[in-house]
């Protein structure tokens, strides 16, 4: 019972319907007036229409209008400048992370071959051998050859 009106089947509500039709009077004498414009709606059909521009105060206002709109501009042209530079720094840094990988597999890759096992391997076809006696070390007096 909170709403009556849901109760009521969709004839009825057509009922009263054209019950409220039939009792409100119709006024077809007296034309309406129309609705007075407000500030927002002269203004907008002033800009739309033109006519503004006709106007000294709005020719007076015309250096500050064009003002705003280069620093709009300026405002757009650097956005657009920092996404650039965004996407610049994006790509360096992904290709300094691949160049420092590259530098530490090259890097693991040198210590790995120049091991004495390695290069032994290596030079083995050459005809190189290892030693297997103890380097001799010789001693020379550079006074003594000198000649003096």
């Amino acid at each position: 019972m909170a709403n009556k009106f849901r109760e009521l089947e969709t004839e009825e509500i057509q009922e009263l319907e054209e019950l409220v039709q039939q009792e409100e009077p119709q006024e077809t004498s007296a034309p309406r007036k129309p609705a007075k414009k407000g500030v927002l709606a002269k203004g907008l059909s002033k800009i739309f229409g033109g006519s503004f521009l006709g106007n000294d105060k709005t020719l007076q206002h015309v250096p500050f209008i064009l003002f705003i709109g280069l620093i709009t501009i300026l405002y757009i042209a650097n956005g657009y400048y920092a996404d650039d530079k965004i996407r610049e720094v994006n790509k360096i840094s992904n290709q300094i992370k691949e160049l420092r990988t590259e530098f530490i597999s090259s890097k693991s890759d040198l210590m790995f071959v120049s091991k004495q096992s390695e290069v032994a391997k290596v030079v083995e076809p050459l005809g190189l051998k290892e030693p297997v006696s103890a380097p001799m070390i010789i001693e020379i007096d550079s006074l003594k050859t000198s000649g003096k």
